[in-house]
């Protein structure tokens, strides 16, 4: 694979390692900045073993890089008192910060980026219907999988999961989770499809 295909995740990595540093200088909890920051740490070896036989599109680089910071922001102050979600809150009258559904908007977002292209260059699904079908099941899996992690971490870690959790004494924190994961799915499937396929074309014609 030659260099041109290499260069947008060097620039990614290099930008993430930057920001994963800053927000870990002095994060609000540490544990919770580890704990929220390990999905960066899993996905950055993968991205870099895979990416000579099968580098991503510019789009998707781009979406995860943008969910990694959304993921760094969380961890460095915690889902329930980031300011942005503050500003937010005060903005439309929310009871609540709200920067959690951002992240969980994400989880549905990229990951559908992500399978759809697994999906489509694998030639696994036929028809666009049952691509899109596929897509949100696939979301979704990942949502309540993510909802299963937390759950395990609270019984690990007892009261000091509350800031991971960031729950902030909602009792349909898990069920809204998921249904901005789904709301990312869709959206990643209404607004970016035509783009994605494009350049999926483009990077199946340069290896041609």
């Amino acid at each position: 694979m030659s260099s041109h295909h290499n260069s947008p995740l060097l620039i990614y990595t290099f930008l993430l390692l930057a920001c994963l540093a800053l927000s870990g200088f002095h994060p609000y909890d540490r544990t919770t900045w580890v704990l929220e920051i390990f999905p960066i740490v899993i996905a950055l070896p993968i991205l870099w073993t895979t990416h000579r036989r099968f580098p991503l599109t510019n789009l998707l680089y781009i979406f995860i890089f943008l969910h990694a910071l959304v993921l760094m922001l969380g961890g460095a102050y915690s889902y329930a008192r980031v300011p942005l979600g503050f500003q937010i809150a005060e903005l439309f009258d929310l009871s609540r910060n709200p920067y959690d559904k951002i992240g969980h908007f994400f989880q549905g977002l990229v990951p559908a980026l992500v399978a759809r292209e697994i999906l489509i260059r694998g030639n696994y699904v036929r028809g666009q219907k049952m691509l899109a079908f596929v897509v949100v099941c696939i979301v979704l899996a990942i949502s309540a999988s993510y909802e299963l992690i937390e759950w395990g971490a609270a019984l690990m870690l007892g009261q000091g999961a509350d800031e991971f959790l960031g729950t902030q004494g909602d009792p349909w924190d898990t069920q809204s989770d998921m249904f901005f994961a789904l709301i990312g799915a869709i959206v990643a499937l209404l607004l970016f499809t035509r783009v994605q396929d494009q350049q999926i074309q483009q990077l199946q014609n340069c290896t041609i």
